[in-house]
């Protein structure tokens, strides 16, 4: 004997759900401090005594990566461009092999975000800082810059 299938009780499944135009990304349910950024007068004094490469890493160890503040991160972007500038161009090298491998895509974010805002001869010195970034961090570096959902 044949049942009746015009009824719908037996969907259990909303397949409403799933249609692209509902799509909400999942929020992190760990309640977490929101990042603050580097420290200014910190990263200022450390300029001030020559140590422009601690004050590198201290910048991009504390990037506001997790943020939804839009001021925290400009606020970082400033200070990670006055960091950036300050170190000579035969310096790169050396800063960026002094540099810790998983903070290499963190400064290849910068330099793109660097790219995004340009000031007076800071592109140049920001595409050195990109090759010398590239030669280490390589393509899967600029891939993951551009394709992660975390901006700076």
């Amino acid at each position: 004997m044949a049942k009746n299938t015009s009824s719908s009780t037996f969907r259990k499944i909303d397949v409403d759900q799933y249609n692209e135009n509902n799509y909400q990304e999942e929020e992190q349910t760990d309640v977490q401090t929101p990042p603050v950024g580097p420290d200014e007068g910190e990263v200022t004094m450390l300029l001030n005594q020559g140590r422009n490469i601690d004050a590198l890493n201290i910048v991009l160890r504390s990037a506001p990566l997790g943020s939804k503040t839009q001021q925290v991160k400009d606020n970082a972007l400033n200070l990670t461009m006055k960091v950036l500038l300050s170190i000579k161009a035969s310096q790169i090298e050396e800063a960026v092999s002094k540099v810790d491998k998983d903070l290499i895509d963190v400064l290849m974010k910068y330099i793109y975000r660097g790219f995004e805002m340009p000031s007076e001869k800071s592109s140049g010195h920001l595409l050195m800082w990109h090759e010398k970034v590239f030669a280490v961090g390589g393509m899967g570096s600029i891939v993951r810059v551009l394709t992660d959902s975390k901006r700076i």
